[in-house]
Formats: structure tokens, C-alpha cells, sequence
């Protein structure tokens, strides 16, 4: 299994989609009726896509995972790029911290952070934050799941084997999940020799649990973390 995409609900999800791109020097992929795709390859590291996936709804809640963006050094240029190009500034009561709250242009919140150690080799994405109700617990699981390793000194951290390429980060969540889909999710890729129904014991056994929304007939199956973030895992190619 490895992990593939960043899938991002949309209203608009073209003009979402091209913004982000803009933002973050994507490879163009797909651009379809009700569906955007971009690339994010870092050098020697992971290839992520970012899909844009048309919903009815702006956001309804708090997001419980959003993109830290690179800024270091920059970080001032960076923001003044990111609101040519349609961002917004965002107040949400984070006082006078070192990295820029930012808003999409539907939006979704996101920081441009400062100059951190932690931040070598990224790209442009820093880091993925991700609200957990035992960060630890959910490290391990986004661990197996993913196959990327905890840091060491960092137990609630993960990394590509690489060494390149954004960061996950499991953050205390400030409430415990409600009954709203998450803005943003991750999907995983099975490879050939995944068995589907292993994997899916494998969730349950950490404390995933499989969902059965009524989505219609999909060909890949829909899961929650422990903490109740939804996920996707889709078929060998």
C-alpha cells in the first residue's frame, strides 16, 4: 500500500483546483467535468496527486486537516504570491504566532509557516496536520497503513522513507470528530499483492473502521481512521 492522493471537496473545483496547482507548480493531469487533478512530485522523494472533487456545500466546520505550506526565509514573498493569486488572510484567533493563516479561495484554511529544521527536502508542502484524538495511536496507524516510518525523537510524525516530501503530523484534536465529512482526505493505493479483505482487518484490528456510505457503487472501499477522519483505499492498479 503507499499513498496517492490528497483529495479536496470542491464547489468549484476547477477554479479550486487551478488555484492550488498556481500555488504549489503542480503537473496538470485531468481536468474534467466535476474533477481536478494536479501532481506534486518532489525530487527523489514521493509523487502525490491533488484531486478536486465537486461537493454542493461550502465548508460546514473546523478542518481537521489542512496544508502547511513552505515559507522559511521567504515566507513573506510566498504570502504575497499566494494573494495575487486569490488567497485571502484568515483570522482564526491564532494571535501572534510565527507562520500566516491563509484562506483558498473557497475557504479552506491553510498556513504559509516559518523557517523550521524539520522542513528540509518538503517542497512546496511542508506538512499535512492532522487532528487526532491519541496522536501516537494514530501515528502507528497511518504508519502501517502507509508504509512511511515515524520519525525518530518524533513518535506522532511520519516521513516518506525517503526522507523527502511533506511531513504527516498527528495534532491533539481541539474537539472530538463530528458527523461532517471532512473537507480533506487521503486515499491509499493497494498494490498487486494487497488482498482487499486482509486490509480491511487490518484497519479494524487498530481501530479504523469501515464506512458504508450511499454513494452509489465505487470501486475503491471507504474507511475511517481510529479518530474518525475518513480515508479511501482503491484497487491495484
Amino acid at each position: 500500500m503507499y499513498l496517492e492522493n490528497i483529495v479536496i471537496d470542491a464547489m468549484e473545483p476547477h477554479r479550486l483546483g487551478q488555484f492550488w496547482e498556481a500555488a504549489l507548480d503542480g503537473e496538470r493531469l485531468t481536468d474534467e467535468p466535476g474533477i481536478f487533478e494536479t501532481r506534486l512530485a518532489v525530487d527523489g522523494g514521493p509523487a502525490l496527486d491533488l484531486c478536486f472533487q465537486r461537493v454542493p456545500e461550502p465548508p460546514s466546520s473546523e478542518p481537521r486537516i489542512h496544508l502547511d505550506l513552505l515559507g522559511g526565509n521567504r515566507q513573506a514573498d510566498v504570502v504575497e504570491r499566494l494573494l495575487g493569486l486569490g488567497a485571502q488572510h484568515l483570522d482564526i484567533g491564532q494571535g501572534g504566532v510565527p507562520w500566516t493563516v491563509l484562506a483558498d479561495p473557497e475557504g479552506n484554511a491553510f498556513c504559509v509557516m516559518n523557517e523550521r529544521p524539520a522542513y528540509s527536502n518538503t517542497g512546496p508542502i511542508a506538512a499535512l496536520p492532522i487532528d487526532s484524538a491519541d496522536p501516537e495511536r494514530d501515528a502507528a496507524f497511518w504508519s502501517w497503513l502507509t508504509g512511511w516510518p515515524q520519525l525518530a525523537g518524533s513518535p506522532t510524525t511520519l516521513r516518506h522513507p525517503s526522507h523527502r516530501g511533506l511531513l504527516l503530523e498527528f495534532c491533539p484534536e481541539p474537539a472530538p470528530k463530528g458527523t461532517a465529512k471532512n473537507r480533506l482526505h487521503l486515499d491509499v493505493r493497494l498494490e498487486s499483492a494487497d488482498n482487499p479483505d486482509d486490509v480491511a482487518e487490518g484497519i479494524a484490528t487498530r481501530g479504523g473502521q469501515e464506512l458504508h456510505p450511499d454513494w452509489g457503487d465505487l470501486p475503491w472501499r471507504i474507511y475511517a481512521d481510529p479518530s474518525g477522519n475518513e480515508l479511501c483505499v482503491l484497487p491495484a492498479r
